[in-house]
């Protein structure tokens, strides 16, 4: 697996230099934290939501529009991965484990 950290801060840096980058840039960072964000949750047992309200969902919506994109949408979805990424790499090394079950 990637350097969680590393890929946390690149996602910032990115952010923060977002006039720097190329749309195709921006677009595989966000598929990268795309896949490493549904990985995170996957590790801790988190179930896929699909529903309009999940981020990934509008991570996904902005990677595939990125072209489209004001440099304030990439920035502000760039700045949004990085923290889901953050958020769910505390969770992952605090050992936490989510176990669902159904109620009836």
């Amino acid at each position: 697996m990637i350097s969680i950290p590393s890929f946390v801060s690149e996602l910032v840096r990115a952010a923060n230099e977002v006039d720097r980058q190329t749309t195709r840039e921006i677009e595989n960072l966000l598929f990268r934290a795309i896949t490493t964000i549904r990985d995170l949750r996957d590790v801790i047992g988190i179930p896929v939501n699909g529903t309009e309200h999940d981020a990934v969902i509008r991570l996904t919506d902005l990677a595939s529009a990125v072209e489209e994109a004001s440099p304030q949408e990439s920035r502000d979805g760039l700045l949004e991965a990085a923290d889901m990424i953050r958020t769910l790499w505390i969770v992952v090394d605090s050992g936490t484990v989510i176990s669902l079950t159904p109620s009836g």
